[in-house]
């Protein structure tokens, strides 16, 4: 068994490791609140993420099969509802109770 000195070394260090990590990023983050790229970049980021979420989900749809229809109408449904009502959480749900419907019929047969 390691001697009790060792232990309790190698948790000290794991400890000391384990905040470091932690707490570095709001270290590293308090600097960059006042940089005009940041603030830039936190009003531009929400919607460039989304666009690419989009395609990269979108991107090997089969335009030509009736599985299609099922993400289309769910990506319609969400972008209507969240310009309709500004809901994150309605546009999400909704999109998704679709995309479930739909999918289940589709596949169903």
């Amino acid at each position: 068994m390691p001697d009790t000195t060792y232990l309790v070394a190698a948790v000290l260090i794991s400890a000391a490791v384990t905040w470091t990590l932690r707490a570095l990023p709001f270290a590293a983050l308090a600097p960059l609140r006042a940089s005009g790229t940041v603030q830039y970049l936190s009003t531009r980021m929400p919607a460039g993420i989304m666009v690419i979420l989009v395609v990269y989900c979108l991107r090997d749809l089969p335009v030509t099969h009736a599985r299609v229809v099922a993400p289309l109408a769910a990506l319609t449904v969400t972008v209507g509802l969240h310009l309709w009502r500004r809901n994150a959480l309605l546009s999400i749900l909704g999109g998704t109770a679709v995309h479930v419907a739909l999918a289940s019929t589709v596949f169903a047969h």
